[in-house]
């Protein structure tokens, strides 16, 4: 059976969707057509979620360029509890999910290091952390949409083309979001909401609300709007994990690897999981959010005055829990693989299957991270007409997200050479049965390894850790109507964008623990976990209960936050950063300043009797940085390196309607997008002493930006009211790509690249290390398709006149060379990295005006997430990458009074997985990475307006 690889395509979904849109098309645009019904459709007025839908297609068919839009009918009405799950309705969108919650998203096959997200006009970036293999924190350039409550806004425009007049920064897309002002609502409004939410794997409730009050004085000339929104949120996350897979070969290899299938000759090509283990995941989140916004037009003259504040607060707690076999991922030194004796072992392709082991050391481990992002954003804005051809806007503004990982501490606690050991995914490949040797429930069965015990011995890390982004952005844009056919704009901007990461570490070279002091048991520190995978569908013979470690119990016993030396071997708990070479790789910061101006002209006209409009011009933009970071081999003396580079991008676009109600669109553009923030600190770092795969790395500064050629062609059909049917062609040409190479290098190879930063003599010229740095390479061409198809069913007899339909289909491709050293010598030919070659959303939905109901799925096809990925073997290139997704998700609201609206909401209604996978480029391997499940979400609730 095979499981999801990126190049195996689910072309059989999109034909069939096609096929479904073009019949309901062709006979709702027939069946609208006859008689003197279609006059009558045009006099329906819309509300709800229709109204809605209706408004979004306007904004889609008043622009030139290509846009697709989302808004909120009503307050504390829009369409998903989470922003980034309503974006991913968008044709050519989709999304990556952490702890069962929309983050970020990718846009035509570019992630969201290429897509801009602006907040009332000025661009942002919203930080958080996640789980390691959801990338952990963010501290790139993507957008977290999860901070923010998606009550807060009630407009979200994605513009996938590019204009002069839109900053520069994105190859993807430009992510508008809006919040609302008071002049959007005439004179006084108020209404809120209130919903309780239910996790079914963590069987728990919590509570979510929000309000808005707005008001205008004065006959509108002065206006004043608030909105709060809060939410809890409680779930469980469980299943399996393997730490990638690693090879059964080399200086790790086993004890005795004549017992491999094919011996020891076959070692190279056969593959193991690195650390398999079983884990619950216990997330806590509380969201808080508000806007303020303050507007004046003194005399309803010619100038209006806004301001804008938003404020959202996520504080979560995240603890891990995992049992795992510890082994297979350790060298010699560390008691690890080699000690390993197997008994059976069973292949298939290249993957074992299934093994027996002896001797095999064994660890259950508690994680406990408090994290906190608080983003503030101030913007002040000025529109003044000076006349009724002239205008002019001036906004100025500052977006900062502080995020604060203020503890993250593991606990770790062993049992040593255990026989009896087996793990056999030969009944299911992403969850196998793992028998431990021993009674996993017993604590006496668990025991600390102090400073004096043979390796490996039990563990305290403490890793605290946190990043902040600052955009101060300042525009002043002119606009005059020329005559009734072109309009002149023109403007400059400055941006000035500020990354800056920490990390602290223990002052002690390891994270040993100190020995367990006479009297304290094993049962004094531990507690058992129970009740494990119930929504799994696990093996029998799992264990669904084992001891932990019981964090709080620790810190008790060797009270290990008083951030002191505590005089004992392994009671150094001491935090440090600078002075500390494990932590220094945490301290960085860019200051990116960006300085910008552009001319564009817009037309509106006919050519013969066919509307023609359109926008042409011109964006030039300079860019400095300066990057500082910190290396072993400088210590607490910081390393800083600059940079510059200009970018002039002409852009074009054009739309005419050959037709009544038919539109087409060509786009053209020069874009760029900056390189990753943290590929542009200039230092290095190199793996500790006696690390099992030694490693090394090297920034790049100097990096240019990816650049493209963007080619845009689309046909819209608003073949009915409210209804669309459109096909659109992309088309971009990378030409400047950015990607980490890796190449294995001895010691003395790597002084002979860089001397200063590799000094001759400090490790042995023969030792191998895989280097990394990141490099300028060629790119390669991006194309692909969407088909978009929205209607309501009016033309259906009796209650059937309330069913409606939207659907969207997207194809992509890519050809970019991956290389594996900087001259690019050996390449494969693969996809970007976070492209799904196919995605598709299907929303079926109900609206009589009172009652309204929807069920939605989204698709989205495997990816790569990491090319290449650790743990490379003889086989190829390895990668990471994550497996196809199907989520369904429902909503219902019922319209009890003109007031008073109940609500109920299900999301991830067939508990889908994630599943991540480890294995090479092109389909030879797909072994279990991460299979892990979040439960279903419910909530149910009221929306009361005044």
């Amino acid at each position: 059976m095979t499981h999801n690889h990126p190049r195996r395509r689910a072309h059989n979904i999109g034909v069939s969707l096609g096929a479904m849109t073009v019949a309901l098309m062709t006979a709702g645009a027939a069946m609208a057509q006859e008689g003197p019904e279609a006059t009558e459709v045009e006099e329906i007025v819309v509300t709800g979620f229709r109204a809605s839908l209706a408004n979004a297609l306007n904004i889609k068919r008043n622009e030139a360029g290509v846009v697709d839009a989302i808004s909120a009918e009503d307050i504390a009405d829009f369409p998903d509890s989470n922003l980034a799950e309503s974006i991913q309705r968008i044709p050519g969108v989709s999304i990556d999910r952490d702890a069962g919650e929309g983050r970020s998203l990718t846009v035509r096959g570019l992630s969201s290091e290429f897509t801009r997200t602006r907040i009332n006009g000025i661009e942002a970036q919203a930080t958080t952390g996640a789980t390691d293999s959801s990338g952990g924190v963010n501290r790139g350039r993507g957008f977290d949409f999860n901070v923010f409550a998606s009550e807060l806004f009630n407009n979200i425009t994605v513009r996938k083309t590019a204009a002069a007049e839109t900053e520069e920064g994105s190859l993807g897309a430009t992510v508008d979001l809006r919040t609302s002002r008071p002049f959007d609502y005439p004179g006084f409004t108020a209404g809120g909401s209130l919903q309780y939410g239910y996790n079914d794997m963590a069987e728990d409730w919590a509570p979510r609300g929000a309000f808005l009050v707005s008001n205008t004085w004065m006959d509108g000339q002065v206006g004043a709007l608030l909105s709060v929104a809060y939410s809890e949120r409680s779930l469980f996350e469980e299943g399996f994990s393997s730490v990638r897979w690693g090879p059964a070969s080399g200086d790790n290899g086993f004890a005795n690897p004549e017992a491999l299938p094919g011996g020891a000759a076959n070692a190279p090509n056969l593959f193991h999981p690195r650390i398999p283990r079983y884990g619950r995941l216990v997330h806590e989140q509380e969201r808080t959010g508000a806007t303020l916004s303050l507007q004046a037009r003194p005399g309803h003259g010619p100038t209006t005055f806004t301001y804008d504040l938003l404020y959202s607060n996520l504080d979560s707690t995240r603890q891990e829990n995992f049992l795992e076999a510890w082994s297979l991922s350790r060298n010699a030194s560390q008691g690890g693989k080699p000690e390993v004796v197997i008994v059976d072992a069973v292949a298939e392709g290249a993957e074992l299957v299934y093994l027996e082991l002896d001797n095999m050391d064994m660890r259950t481990e508690q994680r406990f991270d408090r994290l906190n992002t608080e983003f503030t954003q101030h913007t002040f804005n000025i529109d003044h007409d000076f006349s009724d051809t002239f205008r002019m806007n001036v906004l100025v503004g500052r977006s900062e997200s502080v995020f604060d990982n203020g503890e993250q501490t593991t606990v770790i606690i062993d049992r040593q050479n255990t026989d009896g050991y087996s793990i056999d995914f030969r009944g299911n490949r992403n969850l196998p049965l793992i028998n431990y040797g021993f009674d996993v429930t017993d604590p006496n069965a668990w025991t600390i390894v102090g400073p004096s015990g043979v390796a490996p011995r039990s563990e305290i890390r403490m890793n605290p850790n946190g990043q902040t982004n600052v955009f101060d952005t300042a525009q002043m844009n002119f606009t005059w109507d020329i005559n009734p056919t072109f309009t002149l704009r023109t403007g400059v901007h400055y941006k000035n964008f500020d990354s800056e990461g920490w990390g602290l570490r223990r002052a002690a070279s390891n994270d040993t623990m100190p020995e367990l002091p006479a009297g304290v048991s094993m049962a004094d520190l531990t507690m058992l976990l129970t009740g494990f995978g119930g929504n799994l569908d696990l093996p029998t013979g799992n264990a669904t209960s084992w001891i932990v470690p019981d964090l709080q119990a620790f810190a008790e016993l060797f009270n290990i936050y008083c951030n002191c030396d505590t005089g004992v071997p392994g009671g150094d708990f001491r935090l440090t950063g600078l002075s500390n070479s494990r932590a220094l790789g945490n301290f960085r910061n860019v200051t990116e300043e960006a300085r910008g101006a552009y001319v564009q002209l817009d037309w509106d006209s006919f050519i013969g009797s066919m509307p023609f409009r359109g926008n042409v011009g011109v964006r030039h933009v300079r860019t400095d940085v300066e990057a500082t970071g910190y290396s072993t081999s400088s210590g607490a003396t910081p390393i800083t390196g600059e940079n510059t580079y200009d970018d002039t991008l002409p852009s074009l676009n054009m739309a005419i309607e050959p037709m009544q109600d038919v539109i087409v669109r060509f786009g053209a553009a020069q874009v760029m997008s900056r390189p990753p923030v943290g590929s542009l600190i200039p230092v290095f770092n190199l793996s500790a002493d006696g690390a099992p795969n030694p490693s090394a790395s090297l920034g790049n500064v100097d990096l240019e930006p990816y650049r493209a050629d963007t080619f845009d062609l689309s046909v819209e059909w608003y073949f009915a009211p409210e209804s669309l049917l459109s096909f659109a062609f992309f088309y971009k040409d990378i030409s400047s790509f950015v990607q980490t190479t890796q190449q294995t290098l001895t010691y003395a190879e790597l002084t002979a690249l860089n001397p200063t930063a590799f000094p001759a003599g400090a490790r042995p010229a023969g030792l191998e290390h895989v280097f990394s740095t990141p490099t300028n390479t060629a790119g390669g061409p991006l194309s692909g398709f969407e088909i978009s198809y929205q209607q309501p069913f009016y033309f259906l007899p009796g209650p059937l006149e309330n069913l409606g339909t939207i659907l969207n289909y997207t194809f992509v491709e890519s050809e970019i060379d991956y290389c594996q050293s900087s001259a690019c010598t050996a390449i494969v030919s693969e996809d970007l990295v976070n492209l799904s070659p196919e995605a598709w959303n299907a929303t079926l939905y109900y609206d009589d005006g009172r009652f309204n109901a929807r069920v939605s799925a989204a698709y989205r096809d495997g990816y790569f997430q990491q090319i290449p990925a650790g743990n490379a073997g003889g086989l190829g290139i390895v990668a990471i990458g994550k497996s196809e997704s199907l989520t369904w998700d429902a909503s219902a609201s019922y319209e009890v009074t003109e007031n008073i609206v109940v609500t109920f909401e299900g999301l991830n209604l067939t508990d889908e997985p994630n599943r991540q996978w480890h294995g090479e480029v092109g389909g030879g391997r797909d072994s279990a990475y991460v299979y892990h499940q979040t439960g279903r979400q419910f909530y149910a609730g009221v929306r009361y307006r005044f």
